[in-house]
């Protein structure tokens, strides 16, 4: 990719990041306060997590990988279930992760 386009979807990015901004500033305060409107919203950030933790931990390129970072994430959702504190989950995620891929290559 050439400087040129690279700084092209830099900025269509940026434009479309802020109109969209505005658009959601935009929306009348009535609409939002609908009770399923908030429940909605509620879960979008949950949802959006689980799918980009869904998309980092299991693809790589175009397609499905089992590997380390799979381990990892048993790992850490094992440790989150036992209330482990954050810093140790991230410890033991990343160490099984690095483990499983010392281990099998």
């Amino acid at each position: 990719m050439s400087p040129d386009t690279l700084w092209l979807a830099v900025v269509v990015a940026s434009v479309g990041c802020y109109l969209l901004k505005l658009a959601g500033m935009s929306v009348p305060a009535a609409w939002v306060e609908q009770p399923w409107v908030a429940r909605v919203v509620d879960f979008v950030p949950a949802a959006l997590l689980a799918a980009l933790v869904a998309v980092q931990g299991l693809t790589s390129d175009d397609r499905l990988v089992v590997d380390g970072r799979l381990a990892g994430l048993a790992v850490a959702a094992l440790a989150l279930a036992l209330r482990a504190p954050f810093i140790v989950v991230i410890v033991l995620a990343g160490a099984t992760g690095a483990g499983v891929h010392v281990l099998t290559g």
